[in-house]
């Protein structure tokens, strides 16, 4: 009895059973034999040996295996080109001859080809087909996020705001990256190391993309002494306001804010007033 667990659009590790003129046969365990046609299989191949494929189906609905790389698998989030658009939905570009799939029922807005779109691969349990989706809320977690402020995550760079850049965390929250405190360029689908800044009240996820610290506060005072500049050198904000109003106003935390001001404070920047902070 086979003890293979293989999965349709994911890698897999598969032993060779056959080797025809057609090409490799591979133990699919509950999928059965699978096809490794000959153009992809070493030519030292043997009976017995294992061998890393990507298992999908053709445009025959047949199931094969590749030893070519593909963008992304089952589970994952990518950003892919499309190659096609027709009556079925888009086709994107994701490195095998079949293009994927991603039906008019799964498009978040209507997919123009050549332009690219953050994805999430799926398998249709129903047709054993891969497809992909950018209705990306519905792959994300519900439940509200547990992280520590500092901690290390894995982001990918979703939407623009008009504070910044969303971000998968995870590959499971949403959380957003603040313009002021983005020092490098982002763009849509980009994988990149970040850190939880702030877990809000509401649950939801502020990042940072370099670990809080001093440089937050260095970097911040910039564009408070612009901001104040821009407001007639007053602005109606102080240790009393709330975190929220902070946050709307500036982009930064309440944290941020205070030291940041205590900061200039001290180098005699700001003169701290009743209602306000005000340029020196």
């Amino acid at each position: 009895m086979s003890q293979v667990n293989a999965n349709i659009g994911k890698y897999n590790t598969l032993n060779i059973i056959a080797v025809t003129d057609n090409g490799a046969y591979l133990d699919g365990g509950d999928l059965g034999e699978i096809l490794l046609p000959n153009r992809f299989l070493p030519g030292d191949s043997k009976i017995g040996e294992s061998i890393e494929v990507f298992l999908y189906t053709d445009s025959a609905d047949r199931l094969v295996a590749t030893t070519e790389k593909v963008l992304g698998q089952v589970g994952e989030f990518v950003s892919l080109k499309v190659a096609q658009v027709n009556k079925m939905g888009a086709f994107l570009d994701w490195g095998l001859p079949k293009d994927l799939l991603v039906p008019y029922n799964q498009q978040h807005t209507a997919m123009e080809v050549g332009k690219y779109y953050l994805v999430r691969i799926f398998l249709d349990q129903r047709t054993e087909r891969v497809a992909a989706s950018s209705k990306l809320d519905k792959f994300i977690d519900v439940w509200p996020a547990e992280y520590q402020q500092g901690d290390k995550v894995k982001l990918i760079i979703g939407g623009k705001t008009d504070l910044g850049f969303k971000a998968i965390v995870n590959d499971l929250h949403w959380g957003l990256l603040y313009d002021n405190e983005i020092f490098q360029p982002l763009r849509i689908g980009k994988k990149i190391d970040g850190y939880i800044k702030q877990v809000r009240e509401d649950g939801r996820l502020d990042l940072l993309l370099t670990r809080g610290s001093k440089n937050t506060v260095n970097s911040f005072a910039d564009k408070l002494l612009d901001n104040l500049q821009k407001n007639n050198g007053f602005l109606p904000l102080h240790d009393k306001s709330a975190p929220e109003l902070i946050q709307r106003t500036l982009g930064v935390s309440k944290k941020t804010f205070k030291a940041t001001v205590g900061n200039l404070l001290k180098n005699g920047k700001l003169s701290i007033e009743k209602d306000g902070i005000r340029l020196k």
